[in-house]
């Protein structure tokens, strides 16, 4: 039976980072991980350029039932110092809007760092490998069960990742290990993931597919805006994916098509100037043409503005800057880009990333709940949760 000092299940971002980190201590380390490759969602990231980091990372970025657990492990491995590594391996990067960092050429210059730095750390790396089962000897070490043989080491770090994007191989087991030994697992659910429509709004929306726009969006006391973007299926873009994280099933959502525009007072001014100009050859000045046609009545849209009184344009106004939309649903896991929910991290030393009762038990990345916005901010979670527990377990 092989025995090195941690066995780590998962090979993605936050495994890789904590197998470099122990094995940079001396450790011996082995990494387990059923996919054929490693880092797959590394290299899916911000479509193949891998939305690596923000420049602007704090607690107040991250979804959890415990706000402050992310802020030790943040601010021992900073989004700075993972920029230090991308540096010395002359990765060449670029800024994007609100803070993302993404490589220039491809996130497989991210992957080959990694996987360069555990060869360099004496990391063994057992691909295609799953594990079927996990055990513990009295207050001892961790038995890992595979089709390849059994391994036992007195640390084990679950690093099996959410159910985001199951194509690539998500499985609920991280949640079934933590279950296992006790500890309580808030319930997953899709997080930065496409919206849905009603029927109804399906049928009324169809012709908008593919227009995108500048737009807040407000859910459950928490507002984001950036583009908005019409599909044949419903809602998405950066600015739904950001709300779909604290959105629940049966809320309504509110949209402002307009931000930082006094659609009411623009209307009657152009009521003044140009009285017989129709309220649609208006608004299409501020808005594309099909969404205009789409959202507001044909007989008021044809209107002439001197026609309409001003109670209309605040309800025309209230119809364009709070719309208020039910999303049906979502396009679940298979488009999501994490999973909320997870491990419950009152269970977990925000220090070490150990299981406070079950020593030598750890839990990094997206198995936790702590859920990153839109932007690099997942990535730095693993990067910064993995380093922590490399420097422990």
């Amino acid at each position: 039976m092989t025995t090195p000092d941690i066995i780590i299940i998962g090979a993605g971002a936050s495994g890789l980072m904590c197998a470099i980190e122990a094995g940079n201590r001396g450790r011996s380390v082995l990494i387990l991980d059923h996919a054929k490759k490693a880092g797959q969602k590394i290299l899916m990231s911000g479509g193949g350029r891998c939305n690596f980091t923000n420049l602007s990372v704090s607690a107040a970025n991250y979804i959890s039932r415990n706000p402050h657990f992310s802020k030790s492990a943040l601010s021992r491995f900073t989004q700075w110092d993972f920029l230090a590594k991308i540096e010395q391996h002359k990765i060449p990067f670029h800024e994007r809007d609100h803070g993302q960092l993404f490589c220039d050429n491809s996130a497989k210059e991210i992957l080959t760092m990694l996987l360069s730095e555990c060869d360099r750390a004496n990391v063994k790396l057992m691909l295609n490998t799953e594990v079927t089962g996990v055990a513990r000897e009295e207050g001892k070490d961790f038995i890992v069960t595979t089709p390849r043989g059994e391994f036992k080491s007195p640390s084990l770090v679950v690093a099996t990742g959410g159910l985001s994007i199951p194509g690539v191989g998500a499985t609920p087991f991280g949640y079934k290990i933590a279950e296992q030994f006790g500890i309580k697992v808030w319930p997953p659910c899709p997080g930065l993931v496409p919206f849905t429509l009603q029927p109804r709004d399906k049928e009324r929306l169809a012709t908008l597919s593919g227009i995108s726009v500048d737009a807040v969006v407000t859910c459950c006391r928490h507002s984001f805006r950036e583009n908005l973007l019409f599909t044949h299926r419903g809602l998405s873009g950066p600015v739904i994916l950001q709300i779909s994280s604290h959105w629940q099933p049966g809320e309504t959502i509110t949209i402002d098509l307009l931000p930082g525009t006094d659609l009411v007072s623009l209307l009657k001014k152009a009521q003044q100037e140009h009285p017989k100009q129709q309220v649609k050859s208006m608004l299409v000045t501020l808005l594309p043409k099909r969404l205009v046609a789409a959202i507001v009545e044909k007989e008021l849209g044809e209107a002439q503005l001197n026609s309409v009184s001003h109670a209309r344009f605040n309800a025309l106004g209230a119809s364009l800057k709070q719309w208020e939309v039910k999303p049906g649903g979502t396009e679940g896991y298979r488009t999501a880009e994490v999973t909320v929910g997870g491990v419950d991290c009152d269970a977990v030393s925000s220090k070490t990333m150990e299981a406070r009762k079950v020593p030598g038990l750890y839990f990094i990345g997206e198995v936790l709940d702590v859920t990153g916005w839109l932007g690099g901010y997942n990535l730095q979670w693993a990067w910064s949760s993995g380093w922590v527990a490399g420097q422990f377990a």
